[in-house]
């Protein structure tokens, strides 16, 4: 699966959900969620662009890859997810074959439907306010179409800077050396 995904900073939540509202995207769920990052003993993921994650939900428990970016313009990579049983477990798993825990990142994510797209606005904690949209598409998809589509809609929305390609976790990390 490829997801294809663009976030942007924002101004408020407030006024974000009103444009969605006019805009008519639907609100689906609310939800926590805790991400655990790993650092691999075999690459370096910041150099890889890669990511594995234990999240944890409000009902869920996944392990996530995230694979290398494929362009410059957005965060459209490889992603492969699973449920899992138990967070603590699959830590547990991971330090003992060599991965060490590099990051938490916590946020309250609000989730909308429009037309196939999923939005998302992210308090993350420690962060300014941030929108997600993203769209999965099959491998060997030609995603450049979905990419621009979701400027489109962000440009719906009156957005039209402060896009970042960057995660939440680089955004914290970049945090801490500034």
């Amino acid at each position: 699966m490829i997801e294809v995904e663009v976030k942007a900073r924002i101004n408020s939540f407030k006024e974000m959900e009103e444009k969605l509202e006019k805009l008519g995207a639907v609100k689906t769920k609310e939800e926590f969620q805790q991400d655990i990052y790993f650092a691999s003993p075999i690459v370096d993921f910041a150099e890889t662009d890669e990511a594995l994650r234990v999240r944890t939900t409000n009902n869920d428990i996944f392990i996530t890859y995230k694979g290398p970016k494929l362009n410059d313009q957005a965060k459209t990579r490889k992603e492969v997810e699973m449920s899992i049983e138990s967070a603590e477990k699959a830590k547990d798993i991971f330090e003992e074959i060599g991965f060490s825990e590099a990051r938490t990142v916590e946020k309250n994510r609000q989730y909308y439907s429009f037309e196939n797209f999923e939005i998302s606005l992210d308090d993350v904690s420690g962060l300014p306010p941030y929108m997600e949209i993203e769209i999965s598409m099959d491998d060997g998809e030609d995603y450049s179409e979905a990419q621009n589509r979701i400027f489109e809609v962000f440009e719906k929305l009156g957005i039209t800077d402060g896009f970042e390609r960057t995660s939440y976790m680089e955004l914290l990390e970049n945090l801490n050396t500034d």
